[in-house]
């Protein structure tokens, strides 16, 4: 395929918010690539190289592709960052200045396999002379496209893309190509990449043999499954009810969910929830996991959490979170916070998928499956049958530390599902007990300039809860409170790779921000409660025709949501549910702002 034809393909996404029209661009361009293209062509339209949780990144700065666009065009270096300046876009900006300059017809134009192998050996570059190496590569292709093909590969390499080609919207066009377009072949899609993470890999595996070879994607070691997630609840009675009179509870840690990677020979991955591969911030996991694991290969997951090196008691998340993301003092981290993984499932003992098998059975092969030691060991759980009971252990979780229970599902069809979000298992924590303290993990779409105190920085931010129906971001409150001085100050460097120019077409909001956001930054708010509101797009005609839902008094906790993705925020079903849980339901004659 011609990188012309990919660029075309980009004009029609670029051109539509609509998720029908980028399906069908999508599956257009699915149906006219080669088995050996898909990948390249799947991943190049997301703004990526690879899967996520390989976390290959160019590694180009600004000024570094600004350096490229300036050799490959013969445009001095200061007019470029003028003219940058002035679109605010260095792709719009390289685009102009390539029309100014045709290339040669005799240059042979670019192909999608030609321009992936070139990205991929600038993302590979390291090392003494590696910038050198990546202007270089970037100078040819730039020197060798067509004007709009340089502001596509401008903007990818940027990382500013932007065509709204998300995971889900792919598996729609790919249900359509490949499939007969039904919700059951997408589901069956789905399935396959929820397990394998890779949607390279489900795309090449259907355009061979269609449906039935996606039977053919197991568990691998290395390859980290999307994780299972859990609804809410509103007291431990209902939570019983749902499941059916008995249920095993565990204590819910306040940590990092990780997935570990145990292989045959003993080395271990880590992944966080958002399937980062984060081994290299708790070094001291690994060669415990490799002692603790009995059966290899294995996939087991758990929460990470600090604990008091004295008394052995659990750490709130703000001391674990200070360890998330560090590439630095190490050494000095793992002795002032020490971690301990609390083990709660087995996805993979040995050569046995047990992610299929009930939970109670996965249960007591992990059990089997671990030595549990000082940094390793298996979640607290107790099975309980009445309400009594589970109100006796919620009380004794509370005491040790725990921020609550997770119920999960004693049944036999409560096998593990990957990516899925389901009663099978039911969270229930202690703010549940008094209205709706409860939180709400928001995602960060637009900014509002401060003022007095805050002028000249950000006062508040415009947050959305995910709606994965429609696969958008709907706005349901303007927090402002509960930002220290010192958060501030730093905001603006954490929302500085996620700014735009203007609304990002996932986003939906009545509201216009002073800076617009792409949906990225996952905060942790709390409220007095939720009310109808005729100017907030959440769960929009849910409840009422006209109306979506708001979240009164917001204020920030403080929490930084660093493990979780924006579609693994707060979803609108979610909200309506904790609507509909409040002691105190707001009225409907008076709808909040």
């Amino acid at each position: 395929m011609k990188y012309a034809d990919l660029v075309a393909a980009y004009e029609r996404l670029d051109a539509t918010t609509k998720r029908t029209e980028l399906r069908d661009v999508l599956a257009e361009l699915v149906r006219s690539s080669t088995i050996g293209e898909l990948p390249a062509v799947l991943f190049l339209s997301q703004g990526q190289l690879r899967p996520e949780y390989e976390g290959v990144e160019l590694g180009v700065a600004d000024s570094l592709a600004r350096r490229a666009v300036a050799e490959a065009t013969g445009v001095e270096a200061p007019e470029v960052l003028v003219a940058q300046q002035r679109s605010g876009d260095l792709g719009l900006t390289v685009e102009e200045l390539k029309l100014r300059n045709a290339r040669s017809a005799s240059t042979p134009a670019l192909s999608v396999a030609e321009v992936y192998e070139k990205l991929r050996a600038v993302a590979d570059a390291r090392g003494a002379g590696s910038q050198e190496v990546k202007v270089q590569a970037l100078v040819e292709l730039l020197a060798r496209s067509e004007p709009v093909e340089a502001k596509y590969l401008v903007r990818f390499v940027l990382g500013q893309l932007r065509l709204g080609v998300r995971e889900m919207t792919i598996l729609d066009a790919l249900a359509v190509a490949f499939g007969d377009g039904t919700k059951e072949s997408r589901r069956r899609i789905e399935d396959a990449f929820n397990v394998s993470s890779d949607l390279g890999l489900v795309a090449q595996t259907i355009s061979k043999g269609g449906l039935d070879a996606l039977a053919s994607i197991h568990l691998e070691v290395g390859r980290p499954i999307r994780p299972m997630l859990a609804e809410r609840s509103p007291d431990l009675a209902d939570v019983l009810k749902r499941m059916e009179g008995a249920a095993a509870l565990e204590m819910k840690y306040d940590g990092l969910r990780v997935q570990a990677h145990i292989a045959t020979d003993g080395s271990v991955r880590l992944f966080s929830r958002r399937l980062e591969e984060i081994g290299d911030q708790f070094p001291e996991l690994r060669p415990a996991l490799a002692a603790a694991v009995q059966h290899r290969p294995a996939i087991v997951e758990g929460e990470c959490v600090a604990v008091d090196s004295d008394t052995d008691e659990i750490r709130p998340f703000q001391e674990i979170s200070r360890r998330r993301g560090r590439k630095y003092d190490l050494e000095r981290m793992q002795s002032e916070i020490p971690v301990s993984i609390f083990l709660f499932d087995v996805l993979l003992d040995g050569t046995t998928e047990t992610a299929t098998l009930p939970f109670p059975d996965r249960r007591r092969s992990l059990e089997r499956l671990i030595v549990p030691g000082e940094r390793v060991r298996l979640a607290d759980q107790q099975l309980v049958h009445s309400v009594e009971e589970a109100q006796a252990y919620f009380d004794r979780c509370i005491a040790a530390g725990g921020e609550g229970v997770m119920a999960k599902s004693l049944a036999p069809e409560s096998a593990y599902r990957a990516g899925a979000r389901g009663f099978w298992w039911i969270k229930y924590k202690r703010e549940y007990t008094h209205g709706l303290a409860d939180s709400v993990d928001g995602v960060v779409v637009g900014a509002f300039y401060g003022k007095g105190r805050r002028a000249g920085r950000y006062g508040a931010l415009l947050m959305a809860v995910y709606d994965p129906d429609q696969d958008q971001f709907e706005t349901f409150c303007k927090v402002g409170s509960g930002f220290d001085d010192a958060t501030l100050q730093a905001l603006p460097a954490r929302l500085t790779p996620f700014e735009l120019d203007s609304e990002d077409p996932k986003v939906r909001t009545s509201l216009t921000a002073d800076r617009w956001m792409r949906p990225g930054l996952v905060l942790e708010i709390r409220g007095a409660e939720l009310t109808l509101s005729p100017t907030h797009p959440a769960a929009l005609g849910k409840l009422r025709v006209g109306f979506g839902l708001a979240l009164r008094f917001p204020r920030f906790t403080g929490r930084f949501r660093d493990d979780k993705g924006p579609t693994d925020a707060t979803t609108a079903q979610e909200l309506v549910r904790l609507y509909q849980s409040q002691v105190k339901q707001a009225s409907p004659e008076e709808p909040s702002a």
